[in-house]
């Protein structure tokens, strides 16, 4: 018989498969939708007079088949995928991983006297194996810094350019076969093609881009099960029509996967050939949302459904269209076959053609989802404003739906159909969107390699040989800067701005902040002074500082001598990592002497961790503080607790738990909430009469309910600011006046939220 844990072994290897394979059903509707439209895409914004003849066709189909296999499979199915942060991936998460490396980082999360509370990045850096500033080269070296955050959120810029760019791509190419195949119109130049555009080619690509950014707040696990089976369909219809018309028509294009060709075209080349690279880019298209994607899925998932689905499926579809448009070209009719509907069975096409367009839909999934993943971390590590963020998963963390991002998605990309209505043009922007985050992927990951993995002469091997490669795609982009491919740089223009003046907003207040702030000693000196009347209940002041007082705290009770029973400042620490575990969040300590009962909580997130219910924030840092009182002497010989002792609060509901509790539930604003009452034990020797009554009168304050108290900064430029800072400055404060929230890591409930204004000169 088989003992108990073999069979728990075995129920777990099982549970794990299952979840693996609903995982790869659901990547195929929000991961590899991009990838797996790249036929219809290519097809649609490539120059018929780039293929005159047979072995420039050939050139085109090897050129193809070695990009999508060094690419997509060998770089970022066997390397990139594995240099994931905790289950995130994407530019930023790269980003991350270097910062906690070696400390490189220009973010607020490190700034000052924080480091010293930097346990958890310390701990991680050590278990990863990971060197030091001087290690990687970047001790005292800011300008190095700095390239590296302009790298990063120039990668990150990159994404989020095709979450607009690629829907209205895709959906646009779509609708033009829809009303062609209606319509039974046919090119006999490749202009009228590109251009081509009839009454209700834009209000129906408008209908169904509308249509696909509203569905997004059903969240990615049910937008996944939704969009799969029709990524499924897709892929094995092209994949057994392609492989059909590679046997029946020409059977010879099997030898145009050998390098052969890929070196006869590129001998060739001129400028119309090297701009048809820009076409043939397009087939790797959605190879980074794969990466940026890790969240909303798994790599193990990602992995197998690429190399044994998705790759070959699109391999013999670009088979099958070759040997079909190498019968056109003996025909002469290369004019207007290009399109992957010619090269369908006759009747097939109405089947296709409205298979594609909900393919095309599908297709924009992977962008979008990638979109909500980097903004999520470029909000967590201070350089995006606080937009509210939706989880929509309690299983998968990094499965995320960001309400306001999307609608201005959503705007961006109506705008470009309306006024571009040209695919090759929107085509060339995706493509050096789609190149440039690559190449920026490929510079991160090869300092991981030398520097994290330890291996610099593959590092060295890595850059230079996918190096060259990107670096030739890339030339071919900007080849075709005037013909649509300077869209890309006015969006991302605008998104880099974008996150580089919050970033410099949020180092300047943060700067700002512990520069002027004050001593808990001159605190207290202060509030002798002053008088202070203690009112009952409980006062969280919302900080960014680490340490001291902030000067609007001192503002708000000069001007109102009065506080709370009970004063917790508390700060919200971004840290650069996936994921904190809930073990090492919350940092508790005590300011000030005893009577004061003043305490200070640090609460360390990751950039992939959920919004805290406020309930249960409120009852972590009580707890906590019932553990430090608990842990105390009875006596302190000194004046002041010092700042720095501090301890980490256990999880809630802890066994060792100094007093006991009861869920209850209530009625707040209409909503039910759950809340739960601490209650001390009965007498007990093991506990002192001053810690029993400090502990009684913590849970008397929170019976009479919780006040936050947060900063509403009135912010203009310093004088003598030059031009730029006044630029970048500028654009924070309107930001930050429209679309910053009150807190990402709290929802905090109106009633009990109060706002101190105060003015800075930055």
């Amino acid at each position: 018989m088989s003992s108990p844990a073999h069979i728990s072994s075995q129920q777990e290897e099982k549970n794990q498969w299952k979840q693996t394979l609903i995982l790869s059903f659901q990547s195929l509707g929000i991961v590899f939708g991009q990838l797996s439209i790249g036929p219809l895409i290519v097809s649609t914004t490539v120059s018929a007079n780039s293929i005159k003849s047979e072995e420039m066709l050939f050139g085109h189909l090897s050129f193809i088949f070695w990009t999508m296999t060094l690419i997509p499979l060998a770089m970022y199915v066997f390397i990139v995928l594995k240099a994931d942060d905790n289950g995130e991936g994407g530019t930023f998460a790269l980003y991350s991983l270097l910062c906690r490396c070696a400390q490189v980082g220009l973010l607020p999360y490190e700034q000052l006297a924080d480091d010293a509370l930097s346990e958890y990045e310390i701990e991680s850096s050590h278990q990863n194996g990971i060197g030091n500033n001087e290690k990687m080269g970047f001790k005292n070296k800011k300008k190095r810094r700095y390239l590296m955050l302009f790298m990063a959120l120039m990668g990150s810029s990159m994404i989020v350019s095709n979450g607009v760019l690629v829907p209205a791509l895709s959906v646009f190419s779509a609708s033009i076969g829809l009303d062609q195949s209606l319509t039974g119109a046919i090119f006999e130049t490749s202009e009228e093609k590109e251009n081509f555009n009839s009454d209700v080619v834009v209000p129906t690509a408008c209908a169904i881009v509308v249509a696909l950014f509203l569905l997004q707040h059903y969240g990615t696990g049910k937008v996944g099960f939704l969009f799969a089976p029709i990524i499924i369909l897709w892929l094995l219809f092209i994949g057994v029509v392609g492989l059909y018309n590679t046997l029946r028509i020409n059977p010879r294009v099997v030898v145009a996967l050998s390098p052969q060709y890929l070196y006869k075209f590129m001998k060739n080349f001129n400028i119309r050939n090297w701009k048809a690279l820009g076409s043939i880019l397009l087939s790797i298209a959605g190879s980074e949302e794969m990466f940026a994607n890790i969240g909303h899925s798994s790599k193990k998932a990602i992995k197998a459904t690429f190399i044994f689905f998705v790759y070959p499926s699109l391999i013999l579809c670009y088979m099958g269209q070759t040997a079909y448009l190498s019968k056109a070209i003996r025909n002469s009719d290369i004019n207007y076959v290009t399109h992957l509907r010619a090269s369908m069975p006759k009747h097939f096409h109405h089947y296709f053609v409205w298979l594609s367009l909900l393919a095309s839909v599908v297709g924009s999934q992977a962008t979008i989802t990638a979109t909500f993943s980097i903004v999520n971390q470029c909000i967590a590590l201070g350089c995006f404003p606080k937009v509210p963020v939706v989880h929509t998963s309690d299983r998968i963390r990094g499965q995320v739906y960001i309400p306001s991002i999307n609608f201005i998605l959503m705007i961006f990309c109506l705008f470009f159909i309306i006024l571009i209505k040209n695919v090759h043009h929107l085509g060339n922007a995706t493509g050096l969107a789609t190149i440039t985050g690559m190449i920026i992927t490929t510079c991160f990951m090869s300092l991981m390699i030398a520097k994290q993995w330890n291996k610099p002469v593959a590092a060295a091997c890595f850059i230079i040989f996918f190096g060259i490669i990107e670096a030739m795609y890339f030339a071919a982009c900007a080849l075709n800067y005037l013909d649509g491919a300077w869209m890309l740089v006015a969006l991302a223009f605008f998104i880099l701005i974008t996150m580089l003046s919050w970033h410099y907003g949020t180092v300047k207040m943060y700067a700002a902040n512990a520069e002027n702030k004050v001593s808990i000693e001159y605190l207290v000196e202060l509030s002798n002074g002053l008088g202070l009347t203690r009112v009952p209940g409980i006062g969280i002041v919302c900080v960014d500082i680490m340490r001291g007082i902030p000067p609007f705290f001192v503002h708000f009770i000069t001007n109102l001598p009065a506080i709370h029973q009970v004063l917790i400042f508390v700060s919200f620490k971004s840290m650069p990592a996936a994921h904190v575990p809930p073990s090492r969040q919350c940092l508790i300590g005590r300011l000030g002497p005893k009577q004061y009962r003043m305490f200070r909580c640090i609460l360390r997130h990751g950039y992939g961790d959920s919004v805290l219910d406020i309930n249960e924030f409120e009852d972590r840092i009580l707890d906590g503080i019932f553990e430090l009182v608990s842990q105390e002497v009875d006596e302190i010989s000194e004046p002041f607790s010092p700042e720095s002792r501090m301890i980490v609060a256990s999880d809630l509901h802890d066994n060792n738990s100094i007093v006991s509790f009861a869920s209850v539930e209530s009625i707040e604003c209409g909503r039910l909430r759950k809340k739960v009452r601490f209650s001390l034990p009965p007498k007990s020797p093991d506990m002192s009469s001053p810690v029993r009554e400090e502990l009684q009168g913590l849970i008397d304050a929170r019976e009479h309910g919780t006040t936050y108290i947060c900063s509403q900064p009135h912010l203009s430029s310093g004088v003598g600011s030059s031009w730029i800072r006044k630029f970048l400055f500028g654009i924070y404060v309107f930001l930050q006046k429209n679309l910053n929230q009150k807190s990402v890591v709290l929802n905090i409930p109106n009633a009990a939220y109060v706002e101190v204004a105060m003015n800075y000169s930055i």
